[in-house]
């Protein structure tokens, strides 16, 4: 997966590939090393293929981590089939998408 993190007046990460069991640590980790001063974070989903299980699991962290520093999480340009994903597990509910 590649991850592409833009700053300015909100932080963009752009996720290319799959968010899976391999990934996912990879996007926790890449997020950590940021500073981030944004009061919106943007997770870009317009080239992921594929969300597994882990991947949800460090959205849902993510946006914990984002809701206790008083920051607004979104999810933009979900495709159908991660659409369906995150309709089936409820995820379409818990997380913000645009």
């Amino acid at each position: 997966m590649e991850i592409n993190i833009k700053h300015g007046d909100n932080l963009v990460i752009e996720l290319t590939g799959r968010l899976d069991t391999i990934t996912s640590t990879e996007l926790a980790d890449a997020v950590a090393k940021e500073t981030i001063t944004e009061n919106l974070i943007i997770i870009d989903f317009k080239n992921l293929e594929y969300i597994s299980s882990a991947g949800l699991r460090v959205l849902l962290a993510l946006k914990k981590q984002f809701s206790e520093e008083n920051k607004e999480f979104e999810i933009h340009n979900l495709n159908d089939v991660i659409k369906e994903v995150f309709n089936v597990t409820g995820f379409i509910n818990i997380l913000t998408v645009k």
